[in-house]
This record gives C-alpha cells, structure tokens and sequence, in this order.
C-alpha cells in the first residue's frame, strides 16, 4: 500500500484556525492583540520571504507583527541592543531572530540577549536546558511541528497518538533541529538514537526505526534500505537541486514504497515550523494573563 503524505499544510491551518481563537480570548484579556517582533538582519532573498510569510500569518492569526530590518553591516552592539530593547519591551510578547545571521556577527551572543520568557524560537540556552529537563519552557518551533506531524500521521493510520516505546531515529544533530527533536521524542516515551555523519551502520540503524527525521542537510541521502516496513519518515531537509527542484534528506519516491507515511518536500515540516512559532507567540502573550 502506498505511504500516507503527511500534509503540513493542512495541519499547519488547523492549528492557525484554534490559534485565532485562543488569540482573540488573550486579547480580550490583555486589552491588545498578542505582538511578535521578527529581526531580520540583511538583504537574504530567501529570509525576506520567509519573514514576510510569518507576519502575513501572525495577522491572520489575531497576532500583531512587528518586522525589524536591520542591515548587513550591522554591529554586534547595536543588534544586541535592538534585542534587550525588545525584550524590555512590556508589549512585546515573543522575539524572533532570523537565523542564519551575515557572516561576522555573534548568533550566540544575540540569542542571549533574549529574555528567555520571550524567545518563542527556542533557542535561547536557558530554554535549550530546560528541554533537557523535561521542563516548561518554550520548545523550537522546527522540532516541535516534526512532533505534531508524527502524532497527525498515528491518528490518520488508525493508532494511538501515544509514541511510547516505538523506536525513533533522528540524523543529524544540529542545536536547531536534530538534539531538540531527540529530547522531545524522549519527551514522549520514545527509544531514541542520533545519527550523524560519523555514525557507522547509518542504513541499518535507520532501517529498524519506527519514526525516522532526516534533518541533516543532504539532498535524497537516506533511501529504500534506510526505510523500515510501515515506519513514520519525516524530512526536514530542504535542497534545491542544479535543475532547480526542491528535494528533502530522503528519497521521497523510494520511502513510499516502504514507509507507512511521509513528509513531503515542501509542504510538509515547513508550514509547521510558522504555526509553531505563532503557537508558542500566544502561549507567551497567555502565560502574562494566567
């Protein structure tokens, strides 16, 4: 039987459509709508897109925008000041830095200057250690979309939503996508192995997982013998090809064959990773009102 597509985006405006209402009680409560501010540093083509495609949602969502440009030439003191400025800022609820940063400038230094209360990326270390924990803090948005989409794909194949026990497999292990996912998966009673690009026996590992993410970055790496029988694939990986094609870190064709669901590239993690971070906007604006 052919693998069930994974469909990010229809997941991403269920999520949206509960968001605007959430949003609307916390404006109620609030007297103003939940506001994200998004810095953007430089002129990236891609990044201008990007941010452009969150404010377009946050409205939709009940939620204000807030677009920071800042340009490339920008100092590491007069970014970090923008972001203190921001985080001391009582009508800001959530703070997103646009990552990658130009070349030259501290990333490490600029995601410390978030308050940790106001980083809806997840990527302060203060928010990074408490996933750790297993404590409430914000969860990355890339990350915590990959969760929704696996527990999305166990109800439309007829299972529980519980992933305790299954086997998960996640390569790649970056601080943004591959480490997060990991804890999280463990989060949900997962058996869960990080694979990366020293890892030996990569295809047999993969092959027994029940829940295989691919966020490493290699375009079609992981094929038909790194796919288990009616395993859960997600792939996060984006990679445009010589003839311009859009390609992930499997290989769509070949996991279908195998697999009982997967992500497809785009439209799978990428619309999730918004509705995530507009998701963890409202928790922020909500949790001033609890």
């Amino acid at each position: 039987m052919p693998a069930k597509v994974i469909d990010g985006k229809a997941l991403a405006k269920s999520v949206r459509v509960a968001l605007k209402d959430r949003s609307a009680i916390v404006t109620e409560k609030l007297g103003r709508s939940p506001k994200l501010a998004v810095v953007l540093v430089g002129e990236d083509p891609a990044s201008q897109v990007y941010v452009a495609s969150k404010s377009k949602m946050a409205k939709r969502c009940g939620i204000e925008p807030v677009d920071i440009k800042l340009p490339a030439d920008v100092s590491d003191q007069a970014l970090q000041s923008q972001l203190e400025e921001l985080s001391n800022d009582e009508t800001v609820d959530g703070i997103l830095l646009q990552l990658p940063l130009p070349k030259g400038l501290d990333e490490y230094g600029a995601l410390l200057k978030i308050a940790p209360d106001k980083d809806v990326d997840g990527l302060h270390p203060a928010n990074q250690g408490l996933l750790m924990r297993g404590a409430k803090a914000h969860r990355p948005c890339t990350p915590k979309g990959c969760i929704e989409l696996i527990k999305e794909a166990r109800r439309d194949l007829g299972h529980s939503e519980d992933l305790s026990g299954l086997n998960a497999v996640v390569v790649g292990r970056s601080v943004l996508v591959g480490k997060p996912v990991a804890f999280m998966l463990l989060e949900e009673n997962c058996t869960a192995t990080v694979c990366h690009s020293r890892s030996k026996n990569l295809e047999e590992i993969c092959a027994d997982a029940d829940i295989l993410v691919a966020a490493v970055g290699r375009p079609e790496m992981l094929g038909l013998s790194s796919v288990k029988e009616g395993a859960i694939v997600i792939d996060v990986g984006i990679n445009r090809l010589d003839d311009g094609r859009l390609v992930g870190d499997v290989n769509y064709e070949e996991a279908c064959e195998k697999a009982a669901a997967v992500t497809p590239v785009p439209g799978g993690v990428g619309p999730m990773t918004i509705a995530m971070l507009l998701s963890n906007t409202v928790d922020a604006a909500q949790d001033k009102v609890a």
